[in-house]
């Protein structure tokens, strides 16, 4: 019925990358598994009915065919047999056995038949990244995808290519993250779409630092990414995304240069008193090249100062302690220029070369008078 060998390594790898799409807990027990199907190479499926990872592995194949196997138990007896060659087999009752060395298993398998097909991407136009690049776009911006369901088109990214860059919006109500790259190859012009953030999570996990080349490829409903010898498919979110443009209010009365580790720090250090159950914004004055970060909870009062260079005449604005710290955490610069108005207008985080590579904007929130305490 199916028959294969492959390097423990090799193997473990592959069923560990499609892996990452299958459901854990499911009401259709099949998604819990990974169909393996041994043709000219093997190739390991994984699905959730969202999304969807297929990635072909090296192995020697003794007869072609198909199974589907539990992920968990799969990965977990792979992982745990000695480095070697495994051989797998199965036969016409699905009893499937795995062989390494002198360690052997057998384990009930599931007829490939029962496993929905991963879905069709009618091949449109495409565009082309390093992998490395898209790395960092999505790292740098994921942070900021929304989890409210009430509107699903936030719960993804923005992908909008315009005049030869790729530019990447993510957004929840209370920050906004950009990122804007140009491309080197792209058919794609003039278009945009909404990536879910779940899939790029997925996408994440697999790209790695090197600069070979993603294509990524717009379908009617789907998107697909080819990342090496795999294949991650997802659907497409449909739906109005917010009007960013508009939305980021460039022009601003303060800005303030200031190094992103320093104030990482100053936050850090007055979130200390800050907790889940102990909420409290954080005070920050932004003083003549100098920023005073205080907050105060029932835990008790913290303060202290970050040096930068401006003036913000005494503008005091609050914000979320992990809002902020979020936001710097995946700001792509040492050093950074906040774009500020008035303790109601959000915070700008720009590069402080002047480019356009990335922008964040932070929404303020309000804070008691220090007579209120």
């Amino acid at each position: 019925m199916i028959k294969f060998s492959c390097e423990k390594a090799i193997l473990l790898s592959g069923i560990s990358t499609a892996s990452i799409t299958v459901a854990t807990k499911s009401t259709i027990p099949v998604l819990e598994g990974l169909l393996l199907e041994a043709d000219e190479n093997l190739k390991i499926s994984g699905y959730n009915l969202k999304t969807g990872i297929r990635t072909s592995v090296e192995a020697d194949i003794h007869e072609k065919g198909s199974i589907v196997l539990n992920a968990r138990l799969l990965i977990d007896i792979v992982r745990k047999m000695p480095d070697d060659i495994i051989t797998v087999s199965a036969d016409s009752n699905y009893m499937v056995r795995l062989v390494c060395g002198m360690s052997s298993f057998e384990i009930i398998g599931t007829p490939a038949d029962d496993y929905p097909e991963l879905p069709m991407v009618d091949l449109q136009k495409s565009l082309t990244i390093p992998e490395g690049t898209l790395k960092s776009i999505i790292s740098e911006t994921i942070f900021a995808v929304s989890d409210n369901e009430i509107k699903p088109i936030h719960t993804g990214s923005l992908f909008e290519v315009e005049d030869g860059y790729l530019t990447v919006v993510s957004l929840d109500g209370f920050r906004l993250a950009l990122r804007r790259e140009k491309l080197e190859e792209s058919e794609l012009t003039d278009t945009s779409f909404v990536v879910p953030g779940s899939a790029l999570s997925e996408v994440q996990k697999i790209v790695t630092d090197s600069d070979d080349p993603v294509k990524i490829t717009l379908g009617t409903r789907h998107i697909l990414f080819n990342i090496g010898n795999t294949e991650l498919i997802s659907r497409r979110l449909e739906g109005e995304f917010l009007d960013y443009k508009k939305a980021i209010q460039i022009e601003s009365k303060y800005s303030i240069q200031a190094e992103r580790k320093s104030l990482i720090e100053s936050v850090e250090r007055v979130s200390l008193i800050i907790n889940e159950k102990v909420k409290s914004p954080i005070r920050c004055r932004f003083e003549e090249n100098l920023l005073k970060i205080q907050t105060i909870s029932t835990l008790g009062k913290a303060s202290d100062e970050c040096k930068v260079i401006g003036d913000g005449e005494n503008l005091e604005i609050g914000f979320n302690n992990r809002y902020v710290l979020e936001t710097l955490k995946a700001t792509p610069a040492d050093t950074v220029i906040l774009k500020l108005n008035s303790a109601n207008n959000p915070c700008l985080i720009l590069p402080s070369d002047g480019s356009d590579k990335f922008l964040y904007m932070i929404l303020p929130v309000r804070i008691k008078s220090e007579t209120d305490y």
